[in-house]
């Protein structure tokens, strides 16, 4: 089932793709001003395909900036510049947080082997026995302070059979 939703979901990819191929071609046909949202109206897509798809994000910038040819006019709309900046910047962010997760998880990885390796952190094995020793050591406290109790009971009983037994031999 897996299989199949991959595979559906590169032919809706391929099929997006030639849809963004076939507008910018027509655009250039029609002399119109090529920016990523009237492509992406025109393919009927959103623009979000066309940023993750970074070759045609470079043709659509490539097809804006080449110089107009006759009769074309070369207007870029400063809407679509502000999104297209808008957009950069909301990469670059999400990127920036990426990277301080790696470079985080990159820290904590070496700093732990180094640790290891320099031999001043215990092995996980010789914490847990550490820790089992001190379960142990609690446990033979404990018996030994419920050996002590049962040890004065059966001298308290000793003590009072000793009682019993003399004055019954003394009552003959």
């Amino acid at each position: 089932m897996t299989n199949s939703m991959i595979d559906g979901r590169r032919a809706d990819s391929a099929r997006r793709r030639e849809r963004v191929l076939k507008a910018l071609d027509a655009l250039l046909r029609s002399n119109s001003d090529i920016t990523v949202s009237g492509l992406a109206r025109a393919a009927k897509v959103d623009r979000t395909f066309l940023y993750r798809h970074r070759d045609l994000l470079e043709r659509v910038h490539a097809a804006a900036s080449a110089p107009p040819e006759e009769g074309r006019i070369a207007a870029v709309s400063r809407a679509s510049l502000q999104t297209d900046l808008a957009n950069a910047l909301e990469r670059n962010k999400r990127l920036t947080v990426r990277v301080r997760q790696l470079e985080k998880r990159l820290s904590q990885t070496l700093g732990e082997a180094a640790w290891q390796e320099s031999g001043l952190g215990a092995p996980a094995d010789i914490d847990q026995l550490q820790r089992r020793i001190t379960m142990l050591e609690q446990e033979l406290t404990d018996t030994r302070g419920q050996l002590e109790e049962r040890s004065e009971e059966l001298d308290a009983a000793r003590a009072a059979n000793r009682e019993l037994t003399r004055a019954l031999n003394q009552g003959r």
